[in-house]
């Protein structure tokens, strides 16, 4: 395999009870543990143990249904900072929205929360489509996708001007087509200077946003060769911007489920799946496919009319890398019935392996080592068990390979990644 001098960047998404939708009715938690410190301390304490760089948060600042599959139900900033002051190395990455907030509000409240955890935050840059968030902002609907990617550009821009004056007088200014504003800011830098970014967008425009200003990207893969294209692009986007070859970071999301043997991470991944009613899953196809498949026949193949009919990425909000990916792996797959597919879709949005420790230990190193990846957003089934497990069996082989440290030899999270201390402002 190709050789590489650095280390595995990885990160774990915390989703509430775990990764799997129905890991609540196995977790044996409190019905209130969601809201209670020790339930999300006890993850990052493994986290911790396995030398993972960040645990992340996503966000949909929104009130939901809680069945079949509790959601987060605390603002990402905000956990961030009870995590980083019960533990003593691992990063946070909070995931804060473009769409609906002021930047020069999240630049300081980003960067207070970057200087009290000793510089080990990080801020996942999203856009929000969701109607139901428009809605709860007072606005009859979303902005269209160009709009969104237009206004978070300028908002990233302008968050980083923000980061670049607490580092130098306090003076800032920005003029931009959505924002206008001058100022002065007394939050000062942090010890990494300011919060790493992330962003997750698989759209041209995210995949823009990414090359300019993040660190670190979060991806959707389910194939090799696809990975390897798509890191190859965006390591070109980002040198094309005059970013340095090594940034920005990408991790493939990858879901987990673990057993000693692969009979019994099956059995475990089926005991999972059996307390989660067929509509959840055809509900999260039918978002990929652009059609209601609680419609369609569970025994047969996706009509071809579906899968062939021409898609509108403006007209349809969904993620336009997730939609993409995911739909080229269903082509690949569409003479299986609805069942068949749904079984192997148990990602619900990541590359899923049910096995062995030593099965993800290889296949990690197998895109680690082929360019396809810098490491990887884990999605454990259950939480904090699948997470302890993933701690104790994967990390040691890793090390053993080479590609995953084995200390904390870096103060922030910035360094941790390879990412160096920020300086000044990047447009």
């Amino acid at each position: 395999m190709p050789d590489r001098n650095d280390h595995l960047t990885l990160n774990v998404n915390l989703q509430a009870f775990g990764q799997r939708p129905a890991a609540w009715q196995f977790s044996g938690a409190s019905p209130t543990a969601l809201v209670e410190p020790a339930h999300w301390i006890t993850s990052a304490h493994a986290a911790e143990r396995g030398l993972l760089d960040a645990v992340f948060f996503a966000d949909q600042p929104v009130l939901h249904n809680p069945n079949p599959r509790p959601g987060n139900p605390l603002e990402p900033i905000t956990l961030a900072s009870l995590i980083t002051a019960a533990t003593e190395h691992v990063g946070v990455i909070a995931s804060a929205s473009t769409t609906y907030n002021n930047p020069v509000e999240l630049a300081e409240r980003l960067l207070s929360a970057d200087a009290i955890s000793g510089g080990r935050l990080g801020w996942n840059v999203v856009t929000t489509y969701n109607k139901a968030v428009s809605a709860n902002f007072g606005l009859s609907e979303a902005p269209d996708r160009q709009e969104r990617y237009r206004r978070a550009g300028e908002f990233v821009h302008a968050v980083k001007a923000v980061w670049a004056a607490a580092a130098a007088d306090g003076q800032y200014i920005h003029n931009g087509e959505f924002f206008q504003f001058e100022g002065t800011t007394t939050v000062e830098p942090s010890a990494q200077g300011s919060p790493v970014i992330f962003q997750a967008g698989g759209s041209e425009q995210g995949r823009d946003l990414a090359a300019r200003h993040a660190e670190g990207v979060f991806t959707v893969e389910l194939t090799l060769p696809r990975a390897i294209e798509n890191y190859t692009d965006l390591k070109r986007r980002a040198a094309a911007a005059g970013r340095h070859r090594s940034l920005p970071r990408i991790t493939p999301g990858l879901s987990l489920v673990i057993g000693s043997t692969v009979a019994e991470a099956r059995a475990r991944f089926d005991e999972f799946e059996s307390k989660v009613p067929d509509s959840y899953a055809l509900r999260s196809l039918g978002n990929v496919i652009a059609h209601d498949a609680t419609t369609l026949a569970l025994d047969e193949p996706i009509p071809a009319e579906i899968l062939d009919k021409p898609w509108d990425p403006d007209a349809h909000p969904t993620s336009t890398g997730y939609r993409l990916t995911f739909l080229d792996w269903i082509q690949e797959r569409r003479h299986q019935s609805i069942r068949e597919i749904l079984r192997d879709f148990g990602g619900y949005g990541s590359r899923i392996i049910i096995g062995t420790p030593e099965q993800i230990a290889d296949d990690m190193e197998l895109w680690f080592r082929s360019f396809a990846a810098d490491g990887f957003n884990l999605m454990i089934d259950q939480f904090p068990d699948g997470l302890q497990t993933f701690a104790d069996q994967v990390v040691p082989l890793l090390q053993r390979k080479g590609i995953h440290k084995r200390e904390y030899g870096a103060a922030t999270l910035r360094e941790g990644i390879g990412a160096g201390r920020a300086r000044g402002l990047v447009g």
